[in-house]
């Protein structure tokens, strides 16, 4: 038997974005599958009600995959694909597979002749890229900075440091509600002429993507990042 396909859906980053960010083919697409594999199923099922999914959501199945997903437990997942079936995999925000638990069970199932079909989508990630004006060649998605202060402070000294070398531009993000401690210690502790975009609220309404050297940056205001999902993109 042919198995089915992992679709990896991307989720808006909104409740008020659907139409103008996922394309008619993707929500036809989504709207067809019955078995999901989610990060959370309360948000999963919301996203599906929001994308008037045909199929009442009590009779979809939906799989837990999240960071406390033991490797162990991945081949269950991939019951219903071997069996034919097509399933979604859906983050809680965003494109799944980038920052996201969803690239083990990629892995998984590419071993297991399993096609893995990434649908078009919001990501802040790269969204944010394609808006600072900061090296689009060369580029580097770090994830998280440590949360200890002084090892965040050291990070930040040696990305700047790569990416002087490098001319790469340095990607990373922060639990949003220490976006604005983060923003800081950039500001305190990166060379004034070294640019930093702040990509906050992608996609949203009061979406905010703005690039300045440190030194600029030290003379505004600082914007609201707290608890704002946020994207800092540095490049010396």
């Amino acid at each position: 038997m042919k198995p089915g396909t992992l679709y990896f859906i991307p989720v808006t980053l909104g409740d008020d974005q659907v139409a103008h960010v996922l394309p008619t083919e993707v929500l036809a697409r989504i709207r067809t599958l019955d078995t999901f594999i989610v990060e959370n199923e309360k948000t999963a099922r919301h996203f599906l009600s929001k994308i008037q999914h045909p199929t009442p959501i009590r009779d979809i199945t939906f799989k837990t995959l999240n960071t406390h997903t033991a490797e162990k437990e991945l081949p269950a997942l991939l019951i219903e694909l071997i069996a034919g079936v097509d399933v979604g995999l859906m983050s809680e925000a965003g494109c799944p597979g980038i920052a996201d638990p969803g690239a083990s069970l990629a892995w998984l199932a590419h071993q297991k002749g399993i096609r893995v079909a990434p649908l078009v989508g919001p990501s802040a990630i790269l969204l944010g890229l394609m808006g600072s004006g900061l090296n689009g060649q060369r580029f580097t998605f770090l994830g998280y900075l440590p949360s200890d202060k002084a090892a965040r402070i050291q990070q930040l000294k040696d990305i700047e440091k790569r990416s002087k070398a490098m001319h790469e531009t340095q990607m990373f993000i922060e639990t949003p509600y220490r976006n604005q401690h983060m923003l800081e210690d950039i500001l305190a502790h990166c060379h004034a002429e070294t640019r930093l975009c702040v990509a906050c609220n992608v996609s949203l309404a009061d979406e905010l993507i703005l690039t300045k050297t440190v030194a600029k940056w030290k003379q505004t205001p600082l914007p609201d990042l707290h608890k704002k999902p946020t994207v800092f993109l540095l490049l010396a």
